[in-house]
């Protein structure tokens, strides 16, 4: 998968970014599409406590909150960067909510939904070159260096 890494931060350009929120998306071959924290994200909240994501069957709307996290520095909202309905929830953060800080493209996603509007909402969002060039600018004005829990592969890719 390509990558590009701005000061230990991974921005895969497969993916799509809703950068003020740092959340990402990515397109599933059943039209539905999973979104989780970013790297950035995960960074700046530290290790992370608890996860809490929406059950399924939970409609959102853009922006709305899908799933509230907490770390040591931090509690605030995931938001949702599409408009749809939840269809599934990541189990594992129920009870490891740190497999965000150590897989947040993989292991770590938040919930699966199905966008009302996918080619419109994926629209609004970055992928590819933009979204790593947005990456790259929010890393530098705001002096973000990720950090990562020590046994993750999930950078090697």
């Amino acid at each position: 998968m390509a990558h590009e890494k701005i000061n230990e931060c991974v921005v895969f350009t497969n993916l799509y970014y809703s950068v003020g929120d740092n959340t990402w998306v990515r397109v599933n071959d059943d039209d539905t599409v999973t979104i989780g924290m970013t790297d950035v994200a995960q960074s700046l909240a530290g290790p992370i406590l608890h996860a809490k994501a929406k059950k399924v069957g939970v409609a959102r709307k853009k922006g709305r909150p899908i799933a509230t996290v907490e770390s040591g520095k931090w509690v605030g909202p995931v938001k949702s960067p599409v408009t749809g309905e939840i269809v599934a929830v990541n189990e594992i953060l129920v009870g490891d909510a740190q497999v965000v800080n150590r897989s947040p493209y993989n292991d770590g996603w938040i919930v699966k939904m199905k966008p009302e509007n996918m080619e419109g909402d994926l629209a609004e969002l970055l992928t590819g070159d933009a979204a790593v060039e947005a990456y790259r600018a929010k890393i530098e004005n705001d002096g973000v260096t990720c950090t990562h829990i020590e046994g993750t592969d999930e950078y090697l890719i």
